[in-house]
């Protein structure tokens, strides 16, 4: 009588659990990346203009929304309160640019007196901000 031997199993390195958790890890660390985005201001609909020019410096927002409310940092303050409050941060850092986002369907009115409270802190630079204007040709 012949005994059979048991079958030896071949060792195999199953991919599919592999790739479940290498793509689990993909999208956790996109997603993490996401979160890691900082966002310094106040969303407006920003007018467009083809001569913008993009700047890496460090920066206060200034933000006008399309009901009037004014923000700084993403904190609200009050007309009267900007030029203050601007002059603070140009005094802890006189090279700050100060940036104005004022949405587009504001009067040129409330827009001008912003800019005029802004200048009296006198930052080192008074930017407007826009939205690229692309256009194809």
């Amino acid at each position: 009588m012949r005994i059979r031997q048991p079958e030896i199993k071949r060792a195999r390195i199953e991919i599919v659990p592999m790739i479940d958790t290498i793509f689990f890890l993909l999208v956790f660390f996109m997603i993490a990346s996401l979160a890691m985005t900082t966002m310094t201001g106040i969303k407006v609909a920003l007018p467009k203009a083809s001569t913008g020019e993009k700047t890496v410096q460090a920066r206060v927002i200034l933000t006008m929304t399309s009901n009037g409310n004014i923000y700084l940092k993403k904190r609200r303050i009050q007309m009267s309160e900007v030029a203050a409050a601007l002059r603070r941060e140009v005094e802890a850092n006189p090279r700050v640019q100060v940036i104005i986002n004022a949405d587009k369907s504001l009067r040129y009115g409330k827009v001008v007196a912003l800019i005029d409270e802004a200048k009296r802190a006198n930052p080192s630079v008074l930017s407007i901000a826009t939205e690229p204007d692309v256009k194809v040709r």
